[in-house]
């Protein structure tokens, strides 16, 4: 099961249990990156500690061995521990010791799955304002937990912004649902997960984009599957035609909001009546507004050549990745259904 934590950027936490004896963890499910940490002692003005030192299946990885030669960014301590550096691409980092542990996940059916010498990020230190307990890496790398289990898993979210709703869920390896729903094809790029969009539609009328906006060229570009957002990000072209079509469908029924800076915003709630996807499209950070959840990729007055759909586009979907056949699968559905 994972659990959503609203405040300023929706997230779903995964449930793990680390260590021997078994110590309960959360940590950010983040398919933008590759590497599996949680916070560890010591770590000054840290919360929800792990003890390393109270665990007898705990061990650091040195600088020779082959994970810490895979990661992209990895130094020596005097030790010859290897210490690993993670960054993502919102200012935050967290650095620590590479290491290996038992991790135990609760199973569906009340049991449980071991994982042994799991490889995972003891973090030591990290941004102030990064307010994690750790990050739960699916990400496809040599590193990763991905592929230490047999290269498959799915999840299903459902509603995003109800702390109630219980039936959110991640699968690893098999019984992973890969096989469901409609395919599209999935290429794995420096451990991130692309896929090919071709159109968008607002009420059923493809919006005028040249598809070709959307692919990666010559190392750069292309669109992203990002559980570590929950807002989409679309190239400039493409955010301003779905924009313009927004305006057209909206503004003719309610009364633009200018509260939140940047951003498209309306008066009033979020309702059926919207008929534009609106668990997809839009969030309500207000009682009395909602603004489109979509924003252009813009990094430092540039704007970027890559697209990422985050987590408020894929509710109510079970999305399976099946690595090994360079596949992808959505299908729209209640995640409730999943429980049985």
């Amino acid at each position: 099961q994972i659990f959503p934590q609203i405040n300023k950027h929706a997230l779903f936490y995964v449930n793990i249990f680390i260590g021997q004896p078994p110590v309960p963890m959360f940590a950010a499910m983040d398919t933008g990156s590759s590497l599996l940490w949680v916070q560890c002692s010591p770590c000054p003005g840290c919360s929800c500690i792990f003890y390393p030192s109270r665990s007898s299946s705990y061990a650091t990885l040195p600088c020779d061995s082959e994970k810490c030669r895979y990661l992209r960014h990895a130094y020596c301590t005097p030790n010859n521990e290897c210490m690993y550096l993670q960054g993502y691409g919102i200012g935050l980092s967290s650095s620590g010791i590479l290491s290996t542990e038992q991790l135990t996940f609760q199973t569906s059916d009340e049991g449980t799955m071991r994982v042994e010498d799991a490889v995972f990020g003891c973090g030591q230190s990290t941004n102030e304002e990064f307010a994690l307990s750790g990050v739960f890496g699916l990400g496809f790398d040599r590193v990763s937990l991905v592929s230490q289990l047999n290269s498959s898993f799915s999840y299903c979210i459902g509603r995003l912004h109800d702390s109630n709703y219980l039936h959110n869920k991640l699968i690893l390896g098999q019984g992973a649902i890969i096989d469901e729903g409609d395919a599209t094809p999935l290429q794995v790029i420096g451990g991130l997960y692309y896929v090919t969009l071709e159109a968008i539609s607002v009420e059923g009328i493809m919006l005028d984009i040249n598809p070709s906006i959307f692919r990666r060229d010559d190392s750069d570009g292309g669109v992203i599957i990002d559980t570590g957002t929950d807002s989409t990000w679309l190239v400039k072209d493409a955010y301003e035609a779905l924009r313009d079509a927004v305006i057209i469908t909206v503004d003719r029924s309610l009364m633009r909001s200018y509260s939140e800076s940047n951003k498209l915003c309306y008066y009033g709630i979020m309702s059926p009546e919207l008929a534009l996807g609106i668990d997809s499209m839009f969030h309500q950070p207000r009682a009395d507004t909602f603004c489109m959840a979509v924003n252009p990729t813009i990094i430092d007055d540039q704007h970027m050549k890559y697209s990422l759909i985050g987590t408020t586009a894929q509710q109510n979907y079970n999305v399976g990745y099946d690595i090994g056949r360079k596949q992808m699968t959505f299908q729209m559905m209640d995640c409730e259904f999943l429980d049985d």
